[in-house]
């Protein structure tokens, strides 16, 4: 009866893994919409102040994008633990870390108070914010993906980006009256309080997260021995194609900080009233709400790859007539492009990549094969704000630059999708590949198939 008991795997639960993935997702993305509005509108002058405008502006960017640099990293290191020990304990300690880093930056001194010390302390706690966000993402997907039923897959995962959603309007709900205080106001302390009510986030998703089971994958692949020692090393030995692959998918992930970050400061210099940018900002994002689940299920429908490909060509073509309507500063224009532009195609991006990335990789080095390939993919969209801000030239069409630049990423992620499998009707015991050695790692000895004349023994010694 023990052995029975301790060989029982535990239950999927994935509308509960759905809420967690949702939570930590919020938190991630609250910090992200916070940290990018305030890069936009005040760390310019706080933490780089500078005779030119454009240089602090930059300056301030290359922070939002030095966490995205970071994200590698805490992809390889909580990836790795993640396969070892289990998703649950990593998502645990994803929360905190994202958690501490961001209350502190609301405790930072500014430049005119303690000098370089300041825009030095403002890295390093955006390093923190990147390395655990380098794990976040994945790691939820990874395990919703795993909690999840075959067929369901694409619309409970896509609840890991409702979070997106959530914690950036709960960011505006926040931000908004903050950045309609008096200059002195917010430049004083009103910038602050934002990151200080992260913590609230914090308390909630570590609950949530810390009564979750482990994923019933993951407890068969430890019970069966399949877990890995140096998943990264497998990773990047049988499955370098995904890798590159994923990576180059992830490449739409720079429409969001076009969209969110770049666009709310090259609205303000053409004139566009700055809280009414960050409610078309935030209002086409609220929306997504609907559209990201409604994408997932679309995915599971029709597949995760024509899902995905709509999402690049429209986002490809939708990102020109943004910026030209934000260029006209017509709020009504600016609103439509923002809806049809965020809301309907890039929630098709946002609902399916959770679920699509994680497919391409076998559960044993499921967590750091996401975690690595799409974190190496989103250096770009950390470097997109940047790179458009560098790439805007004066008069009415100085936008067209950045337009282009927006449409290649998109371009180069579908090129990425076509090459992917499709994944939507693949049983969860096969996902992965072609790799036999996968089936070991989810089923019981008794259950694994021998496919072409192979025994679940020789199976098992592969993937060893």
């Amino acid at each position: 009866m023990t052995a029975t008991a301790t060989s029982s795997p535990p239950a999927m639960t994935p509308r509960r893994a759905a809420t967690a993935a949702l939570l930590g997702s919020a938190l991630e993305y609250y910090d992200f919409f916070v940290y990018g509005a305030a890069a936009a509108l005040v760390f310019n002058g706080l933490f780089f102040p500078s005779g030119d405008p454009a240089v602090s502006l930059i300056a301030s960017f290359a922070t939002f994008a030095v966490g995205y640099v970071a994200r590698p990293v805490g992809a390889v290191v909580m990836g790795h633990f993640g396969d070892r020990i289990g998703r649950k304990r990593i998502m645990l300690a994803t929360v905190v870390m994202m958690g501490v880093a961001s209350f502190a930056i609301g405790c930072l001194p500014t430049y005119g108070q303690v000098g370089l010390l300041a825009p030095a302390l403002l890295v390093v706690l955006r390093v923190v914010q990147g390395f655990s966000a380098g794990a976040e993402s994945a790691g939820a997907s990874t395990l919703t993906v795993e909690h999840s039923p075959a067929g369901r897959r694409g619309f409970f995962t896509s609840f890991v980006m409702v979070g997106y959603a959530v914690g950036c309007s709960l960011a505006t709900i926040v931000f908004l009256p903050v950045a309609l205080l008096p200059v002195e106001q917010l430049y004083g302390w009103g910038w602050r309080v934002p990151f200080w009510l992260s913590a609230a986030v914090v308390v909630i998703t570590y609950y949530v997260r810390s009564r979750l089971d482990e994923t019933p994958v993951f407890a068969e692949a430890k019970e069966v021995s399949a877990v890995r020692k140096l998943p990264l090393s497998d990773v990047f030995t049988y499955h370098w194609r995904d890798v590159i692959l994923v990576a180059g998918a992830s490449l739409m992930a720079a429409m969001q900080t076009l969209f969110a970050v770049f666009s709310l400061s090259y609205a303000t210099s053409v004139g566009v009233d700055r809280s009414a940018m960050l409610a078309i900002i935030s209002g086409a994002i609220a929306l997504s709400i609907f559209g990201i689940p409604a994408a997932g299920y679309l995915s599971d429908l029709i597949g995760r790859k024509r899902t995905m490909l709509i999402a690049s060509a429209g986002c490809a073509l939708t990102i020109f007539g943004y910026l030209w309507a934000i260029s006209t500063t017509d709020i009504l224009l600016i609103a439509i492009f923002a809806f049809i532009n965020m809301t309907l195609f890039f929630s098709c991006y946002n609902g399916v990549w959770t679920s699509f990335f994680a497919e391409q990789f076998p559960a044993p080095v499921r967590f750091t094969g996401m975690a690595v390939s799409n974190q190496l993919g989103n250096l770009l969209a950390g470097f997109a704000p940047m790179v458009a801000a560098m790439l805007l030239v004066p008069g009415p069409s100085g936008w067209l630059p950045v337009a282009i630049f927006g449409a290649v990423a998109a371009g180069i992620a579908a090129i990425a999708v076509i090459g992917m499998r499709e994944t939507s009707k693949t049983p969860t015991e096969l996902l992965g590949g072609p790799r036999a050695a996968v089936l070991g790692a989810h089923l019981p000895a008794a259950e694994v198939p021998e496919p072409s004349g192979h025994s679940a023994d020789s199976l098992m010694s592969k993937f060893h």
